[in-house]
């Protein structure tokens, strides 16, 4: 059975790319940043970045707000939570496989 979910597709898809991942790491370290100041830390355009800053939006992955000329941009911290969320699902499967090989080793040690 396959899942489907557009928002985790979009989630997966905007992280799938190195800047956008490096572009979110950049935000941990500002609440909020002008699409221009992250612009100035790759060797990009501007509408480059600010096409990486639109694919981050619509995964939900980040917001942008108006300031007078400038857009300023923040992370949403509860959508990648959704997306750990889905993960983690996974990694309790692997550490039940997991505890249930080291008891079958026990048992065959004895």
């Amino acid at each position: 059975m396959v899942e489907c979910s557009l928002a985790l597709d979009n989630i997966f898809f905007s992280l799938s790319d190195a800047t956008r991942r490096d572009m979110l790491g950049l935000l941990r370290t500002s609440p909020e940043m002008g699409v221009g100041e992250i612009a100035a830390h790759y060797r990009l355009t501007f509408a480059g970045v600010a096409k990486h800053v639109k694919v981050l939006e619509a995964a939900g992955l980040v917001k942008k707000r108006r300031v007078g000329k400038q857009q300023l941009v923040s992370l949403r911290p509860e959508t990648a939570a959704h997306a750990r969320d889905y993960l983690n699902q996974y990694a309790s499967i692997v550490n039940q496989r997991f505890d249930r090989l080291d008891a079958l080793l026990t048992r065959t040690r004895q």
